[in-house]
C-alpha cells in the first residue's frame, strides 16, 4: 500500500473513533480503541465510502483486529483488483 493510501486511512480510522493518528500503529487493535464487531463494521463503510478506491471484502472484514491487519486486506484487495483490471484488457 502506498504511504498516501495509508495515511488516509490512518486519518479516517482516527477521524472515526475521535483519536489521534498517531496513536494508530500498525499493533494496535480495534477492542483497545473501544471498537467492537459493530464499531468495526460502520469503519469499513466508512472507509469505503470516503475512499472510494478501496473496497474490502466482507469475509475480510470478520478477520481484521488490528490496524495492521485492516492495512493488509486494503492492500490485497487493491492487489486483487488490480490483477483484475490486468486480465480484462
Amino acid at each position: 500500500m502506498n504511504d498516501t493510501l495509508a495515511a488516509k486511512v490512518r486519518n479516517v480510522i482516527a477521524g472515526h473513533f475521535g483519536i489521534d493518528a498517531n496513536r494508530l500503529t500498525e499493533e494496535a487493535r480495534f477492542s483497545d480503541l473501544g471498537a467492537d464487531w459493530l464499531d468495526r463494521l460502520e469503519l469499513m463503510i466508512v472507509i469505503e465510502d470516503q475512499l472510494p478506491d478501496v473496497a474490502i471484502v466482507e469475509v475480510v472484514a470478520d478477520q481484521i483486529d488490528t490496524i495492521g491487519d485492516l492495512m493488509r486486506a486494503i492492500e490485497s484487495s487493491d492487489h486483487n483488483r488490480e490483477a483484475g483490471a490486468r486480465e480484462e484488457i
